[in-house]
Protein backbone atom coordinates (compact mmCIF):
# COMPACT_ATOMS: atom_id res chain seq x y z
CA UNK A 1 0.00 0.00 0.00
CA UNK A 2 1.34 2.86 -0.68
CA UNK A 3 2.12 6.38 1.95
CA UNK A 4 2.04 8.81 -0.52
CA UNK A 5 -0.21 11.86 0.37
CA UNK A 6 -2.89 12.55 -2.27
CA UNK A 7 -4.42 15.69 -3.05
CA UNK A 8 -8.07 16.51 -1.56
CA UNK A 9 -10.42 17.23 -4.08
CA UNK A 10 -10.95 21.49 -4.83
CA UNK A 11 -14.02 21.58 -3.87
CA UNK A 12 -16.48 24.46 -6.28
CA UNK A 13 -17.77 27.08 -4.00
CA UNK A 14 -19.84 30.61 -4.31
CA UNK A 15 -18.17 33.61 -2.41
CA UNK A 16 -21.41 33.95 -0.05
CA UNK A 17 -20.60 30.22 1.25
CA UNK A 18 -17.03 30.22 1.22
CA UNK A 19 -16.73 33.25 3.08
CA UNK A 20 -19.45 32.10 5.94
CA UNK A 21 -16.86 29.39 6.34
CA UNK A 22 -14.89 30.79 9.56
CA UNK A 23 -14.42 27.10 10.96
CA UNK A 24 -11.53 25.67 10.10
CA UNK A 25 -10.33 21.82 11.65
CA UNK A 26 -7.96 19.30 11.94
CA UNK A 27 -8.25 15.59 12.29
CA UNK A 28 -4.86 14.44 13.36
CA UNK A 29 -2.36 15.94 15.63
CA UNK A 30 0.44 15.25 12.98
CA UNK A 31 2.18 18.44 12.12
CA UNK A 32 1.79 18.39 8.48
CA UNK A 33 -2.04 17.15 8.55
CA UNK A 34 -4.09 18.80 6.35
CA UNK A 35 -6.46 22.09 7.55
CA UNK A 36 -9.96 21.91 6.44
CA UNK A 37 -12.26 24.68 6.48
CA UNK A 38 -15.57 23.40 7.04
CA UNK A 39 -18.30 24.84 4.50
CA UNK A 40 -21.95 25.89 6.14
CA UNK A 41 -23.29 23.21 3.85
CA UNK A 42 -21.89 20.43 5.79
CA UNK A 43 -18.51 19.67 3.99
CA UNK A 44 -15.16 19.95 4.67
CA UNK A 45 -12.58 21.69 2.21
CA UNK A 46 -8.69 21.38 2.17
CA UNK A 47 -9.03 23.18 -1.57
CA UNK A 48 -11.20 25.41 -3.60
CA UNK A 49 -11.41 26.14 -6.99
CA UNK A 50 -13.10 29.43 -7.98
CA UNK A 51 -13.48 31.11 -11.36
CA UNK A 52 -14.77 34.98 -11.30
CA UNK A 53 -13.69 38.44 -12.46
CA UNK A 54 -10.83 39.47 -10.97
CA UNK A 55 -10.99 43.07 -10.31
CA UNK A 56 -8.17 44.47 -8.38
CA UNK A 57 -4.84 43.44 -7.32
CA UNK A 58 -2.56 44.95 -4.96
CA UNK A 59 0.90 44.30 -3.33
CA UNK A 60 0.10 44.58 0.29
CA UNK A 61 3.70 43.74 1.31
CA UNK A 62 5.64 45.43 3.91
CA UNK A 63 9.13 43.89 3.58
CA UNK A 64 8.50 41.82 0.59
CA UNK A 65 6.06 41.25 -2.65
CA UNK A 66 2.62 39.95 -1.07
CA UNK A 67 -0.12 40.61 -3.46
CA UNK A 68 -3.41 40.67 -3.06
CA UNK A 69 -6.54 39.71 -5.43
CA UNK A 70 -9.84 40.34 -5.15
CA UNK A 71 -11.90 37.96 -7.71
CA UNK A 72 -15.53 38.34 -7.41
CA UNK A 73 -18.40 35.39 -8.72
CA UNK A 74 -21.29 36.04 -10.64
CA UNK A 75 -23.31 37.57 -7.56
CA UNK A 76 -20.84 40.53 -7.03
CA UNK A 77 -19.55 38.54 -3.99
CA UNK A 78 -15.59 38.93 -3.15
CA UNK A 79 -13.30 36.20 -2.85
CA UNK A 80 -9.83 37.73 -1.34
CA UNK A 81 -6.90 35.92 -2.91
CA UNK A 82 -3.29 36.48 -1.17
CA UNK A 83 -0.29 35.23 -2.64
CA UNK A 84 3.98 35.95 -1.51
CA UNK A 85 7.18 33.92 -1.68
CA UNK A 86 5.89 30.93 -1.09
CA UNK A 87 3.10 31.14 -4.02
CA UNK A 88 5.65 32.95 -6.64
CA UNK A 89 3.89 31.31 -9.78
CA UNK A 90 0.11 32.97 -8.17
CA UNK A 91 2.00 35.84 -7.47
CA UNK A 92 3.53 36.42 -10.62
CA UNK A 93 0.34 36.41 -12.28
CA UNK A 94 -1.37 38.32 -9.68
CA UNK A 95 2.02 41.14 -10.61
CA UNK A 96 1.13 41.24 -14.26
CA UNK A 97 -2.27 40.69 -14.78
CA UNK A 98 -3.93 43.66 -15.70
CA UNK A 99 -7.72 43.44 -14.12
CA UNK A 100 -10.20 43.02 -15.23
CA UNK A 101 -9.69 39.17 -16.49
CA UNK A 102 -11.51 35.86 -15.61
CA UNK A 103 -9.14 33.60 -13.62
CA UNK A 104 -9.53 30.31 -12.60
CA UNK A 105 -7.73 29.97 -9.28
CA UNK A 106 -6.89 26.80 -7.18
CA UNK A 107 -6.09 27.04 -3.55
CA UNK A 108 -6.16 26.56 0.34
CA UNK A 109 -9.03 28.22 2.41
CA UNK A 110 -7.33 30.20 4.95
CA UNK A 111 -8.76 32.20 8.20
CA UNK A 112 -7.46 34.99 10.29
CA UNK A 113 -9.27 36.49 13.20
CA UNK A 114 -9.10 40.07 13.69
CA UNK A 115 -8.51 41.90 17.09
CA UNK A 116 -12.25 42.04 17.35
CA UNK A 117 -13.01 38.82 16.66
CA UNK A 118 -14.18 38.89 12.90
CA UNK A 119 -13.03 35.70 11.18
CA UNK A 120 -11.64 36.64 7.78
CA UNK A 121 -11.92 33.92 4.80
CA UNK A 122 -9.20 33.98 2.13
CA UNK A 123 -7.51 31.54 -0.56
CA UNK A 124 -4.17 30.91 -0.71
CA UNK A 125 -3.90 30.12 -4.68
CA UNK A 126 -1.42 26.94 -5.78
CA UNK A 127 -2.35 28.30 -8.88
CA UNK A 128 -4.21 31.25 -10.63
CA UNK A 129 -5.00 31.12 -14.96
CA UNK A 130 -6.42 33.57 -16.84
CA UNK A 131 -9.67 32.19 -18.41
CA UNK A 132 -12.35 33.42 -21.14
CA UNK A 133 -15.95 33.72 -20.61
CA UNK A 134 -17.09 30.44 -21.35
CA UNK A 135 -14.95 28.89 -18.74
CA UNK A 136 -16.32 30.71 -16.28
CA UNK A 137 -19.93 30.36 -17.18
CA UNK A 138 -19.24 26.43 -17.09
CA UNK A 139 -17.62 27.03 -13.64
CA UNK A 140 -21.10 28.76 -12.48
CA UNK A 141 -23.07 25.97 -13.59
CA UNK A 142 -21.02 23.09 -12.07
CA UNK A 143 -20.60 25.01 -9.03
CA UNK A 144 -24.28 25.72 -8.79
CA UNK A 145 -24.87 21.93 -9.25
CA UNK A 146 -22.36 20.87 -6.20
CA UNK A 147 -23.76 23.09 -4.31
CA UNK A 148 -27.50 22.33 -4.60
CA UNK A 149 -26.20 18.26 -3.75
CA UNK A 150 -24.69 19.75 -0.44
CA UNK A 151 -28.13 21.57 0.47
CA UNK A 152 -29.39 18.30 -0.35
CA UNK A 153 -26.96 15.92 1.46
CA UNK A 154 -27.25 19.02 4.53
CA UNK A 155 -30.89 18.31 4.36
CA UNK A 156 -31.06 14.70 4.34
CA UNK A 157 -28.35 13.63 6.12
CA UNK A 158 -28.60 14.93 10.17
CA UNK A 159 -26.20 11.58 10.78
CA UNK A 160 -23.17 13.00 8.88
CA UNK A 161 -20.10 14.05 11.01
CA UNK A 162 -19.88 17.16 8.92
CA UNK A 163 -23.25 17.76 8.46
CA UNK A 164 -23.59 18.17 12.20
CA UNK A 165 -20.90 20.29 12.82
CA UNK A 166 -21.88 23.16 10.27
CA UNK A 167 -25.24 22.60 12.61
CA UNK A 168 -23.42 23.09 15.52
CA UNK A 169 -21.19 26.07 14.34
CA UNK A 170 -23.10 28.40 11.99
CA UNK A 171 -26.14 30.45 13.03
CA UNK A 172 -27.67 31.46 9.32
CA UNK A 173 -30.11 29.68 7.34
CA UNK A 174 -28.92 27.16 4.66
CA UNK A 175 -31.53 29.11 2.36
CA UNK A 176 -28.59 31.50 2.13
CA UNK A 177 -26.90 29.16 -0.25
CA UNK A 178 -30.11 28.09 -2.41
CA UNK A 179 -30.30 31.68 -3.51
CA UNK A 180 -26.60 31.92 -4.13
CA UNK A 181 -27.65 29.36 -6.67
CA UNK A 182 -30.55 30.67 -7.96
CA UNK A 183 -29.09 34.43 -8.26
CA UNK A 184 -25.76 32.81 -10.09
CA UNK A 185 -27.99 31.24 -12.40
CA UNK A 186 -29.54 34.24 -13.12
CA UNK A 187 -26.81 36.60 -13.31
CA UNK A 188 -25.32 34.37 -16.33
CA UNK A 189 -28.73 34.65 -18.25
CA UNK A 190 -28.76 38.02 -17.67
CA UNK A 191 -25.46 38.30 -18.92
CA UNK A 192 -26.17 36.50 -21.81
CA UNK A 193 -29.35 38.23 -22.75
CA UNK A 194 -27.45 41.54 -22.81
CA UNK A 195 -24.52 39.85 -24.78
CA UNK A 196 -24.15 41.17 -28.46
CA UNK A 197 -25.23 38.76 -31.26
Amino acid sequence: MSTTPTREVARRVFATEFNDATVTFKESDDDRAPVYALLPTGQRSNRVFIVGTLTETEDVGQDSEYWQGRVVDPNGDPFFVYAGQYQPDAASVLRDIEPPAYVAVVGKPRTFETDDGTVNVSVRPESITEVDEGTRDRWVIETAQRTLDRIEHYETAAGDEYVRMAREEYEGPIENYRRAVVEALENLDTEDATAPA
